[in-house]
């Protein structure tokens, strides 16, 4: 696939999207790669690395060794996602600690229109299709009702968390960060990239790569043999996941952190009219308006690049 300079730096404004996604426990980078048309390429790029990766580079050299790991694509995406994610991470606690609705109320128009452009590429509707969207709601409403664990700051917890946060980060509807909340690994790993820990940080990585290209894998076998299934399953993980984003909560039980500090344990969806505070509706519902039009954005550009 010949390329531009300029096609790249999209793909790194694509990442950065991406990563500002996934910064947001909730919101998955998964859902902006498949809405901008890279998600295909992304499985495929990813499960693309292995041994034989080593041996082309031994008989035909470098160029033949990056053209066949899309090298330029890895690159230019990656950099947008790192860059994104390392610096969103800090301004999304803030927005999340001092103006969760609005930041909610975004997101939720963001997926909402994600359900419609994930959904319409279904292109044969049967029994198996409806059950597996209904299964993949299921359980992706299923985890956002589960609480948050204690936090853990050892080396295999890291590596663990690692692993299937970036599994969770690449599938569509599934948030990696909020799979950190739930396993009480999101404030650890904050707190390592603040603190630049490059132990911590670098055992996480670690645990990510070895994870992403395991579940890579299964991905692309998976859209390979059972493609509408797959898309029906990652349908209504996006579906399911709205519960976790819905901007108006009431908070249920509280837990105390290890620094004397109170934080919500478990919450849940309430009306916006029976909110005990602000709840803000008109500035929720414009940016409502707004993530849901950013979808529509997107997937031009990437139906524009396809």
């Amino acid at each position: 696939m010949q390329r531009r300079l300029l096609d790249y730096a999209v793909i790194s404004l694509k990442g950065v999207a991406m990563g500002a996604a996934d910064a947001v426990p909730g919101v998955s980078g998964g859902t902006i790669a498949f809405i901008s048309g890279i998600y295909e390429e992304l499985i495929k790029t990813i499960s693309g690395v292995n041994l034989s990766l080593f041996k082309t580079l031994k008989k035909e050299g470098f160029s033949a060794f990056w053209a066949q790991l899309n090298g330029n694509f890895i690159v230019a995406l990656l950099s947008g996602i790192i860059i994104s994610y390392v610096s969103f991470m800090r301004l999304a606690k803030y927005l999340i600690e001092n103006h969760p609705i609005l930041i909610w109320s975004f997101f939720f128009g963001l997926i909402v229109a994600s359900i419609f452009f994930v959904g319409k590429q279904i292109n044969k509707w049967n029994a198996g299709v409806v059950v597996s969207i209904i299964l993949g709601a299921l359980a992706a409403y299923y985890i956002t009702t589960l609480p948050t664990m204690a936090d853990n700051n050892s080396s295999l917890f890291l590596f663990f968390a690692g692993a299937l946060a970036i599994c969770a980060m690449i599938l569509p509807g599934i948030s990696g960060s909020f799979i950190l909340v739930i396993l009480g690994a999101y404030k650890t790993l904050s707190d390592a990239l603040h603190d630049f820990d490059v132990k911590k940080i670098a055992i996480f990585t670690f645990g990510a790569i070895v994870g992403l290209l395991s579940f890579s894998h299964i991905l692309k076998w998976l859209f390979k043999h059972y493609h509408n299934i797959t898309l029906a399953l990652l349908t209504g993980f996006i579906f399911g996941s709205l519960n976790k984003i819905w901007p108006w909560k009431e908070v249920v039980t509280w837990q105390t952190t290890s620094d004397g500090i109170k934080t919500p344990l478990v919450e849940k969806s309430i009306s916006p009219f029976t909110f005990d505070g602000n709840p803000q509706i008109t500035y929720a519902i414009i940016l409502m308006v707004v993530g849901f039009l950013t979808i529509f954005i997107l997937e031009k550009i990437g139906s524009k690049k396809q």
